[in-house]
């Protein structure tokens, strides 16, 4: 009668693997030894990355200024940062009363690191001397953008998304008497609406408690010279806000829009 091995045998399945005997306490000695030697001279894992502040969103709100240009420029949070030169935080007077927002930076704003260069710069920095502030006096500008889109293109949701807790930074570390949005696409970020800049103008509007007027872009003005008189009449309006407002108090949650 044939055996289980030589049944195994014809199959092929041979040679039959059979549990070894248990290895003596001093073979396991060894063995463990040269396990714990291996195991030092092996690399150590990376920890895996935490957020020791338990989110992002929570990390940049506890941002003091003199940490907020250096983490908005260690950002990844969007595709942006490949394709910038130079993340643009912001600038001015961190004491300011009035803060300008524009969409995103453009391409000299990307070369340098400073919103509103060039020749729209220009043209901002003659509608604060109307008002008798100035850039670095009174008043601090900013983009909800701080890094630029490729040639320019609106950004997107996403994009304005990962930098909203940037310029919500901004604003409770400012705590400013007004905001000053520059554009229609500035407006629509910050109010989260698709209405048409004429029916935004000659408004305060709210964010996160403070009031918010809406005018050009000082880029639209250059290529549209009669809204100019319009544009006076937003800062005219924005004047005057400013004179009637108190700024928020520090200790009062932010509301939302």
């Amino acid at each position: 009668m044939a055996t289980r091995d030589d049944v195994l045998r014809e199959l092929g399945l041979t040679p039959r693997w059979r549990l070894r005997t248990t290895m003596p306490a001093p073979a396991v000695a060894v063995a463990a030894s040269v396990a714990a030697s291996v195991a030092a001279d092996a690399p150590a894992a990376s920890p895996p990355p935490t957020d020791p502040d338990g989110t992002r969103e929570v990390r940049i709100a506890r941002l003091a200024w003199d940490a907020f240009a250096a983490d908005v420029d260690a950002c990844t949070a969007c595709g942006l940062y490949r394709t910038r030169h130079k993340s643009v935080p912001g600038v001015g007077d961190r004491d300011a009363e009035w803060l300008f927002v524009g969409e995103a930076p453009g391409a000299e704003e990307d070369a340098r690191g400073e919103p509103f260069v060039g020749q729209a710069g220009r043209l901002l920095d003659n509608m604060l001397a109307a008002l008798g502030v100035a850039r670095g006096r009174n008043v601090y500008i900013a983009n909800v953008l701080k890094c630029r889109p490729p040639n320019n293109r609106t950004p997107e949701p996403a994009e304005a998304d990962a930098c909203r807790p940037y310029l919500e930074r901004q604003v409770a570390l400012l705590r400013p008497k007004l905001i000053v949005a520059l554009g229609k696409s500035a407006a629509s970020l910050l109010l989260t609406t698709d209405a048409t800049i004429a029916s935004l103008r000659g408004r305060v509007h709210r964010y996160r408690g403070v009031p918010l007027v809406v005018t050009y872009h000082p880029a639209y003005l250059l290529r549209n010279l009669p809204d100019k008189a319009k544009a006076w009449e937003d800062l005219l309006l924005a004047r005057r806000t400013v004179a009637q407002s108190a700024r928020p108090d520090p200790a009062e949650p932010p509301s939302v829009p």
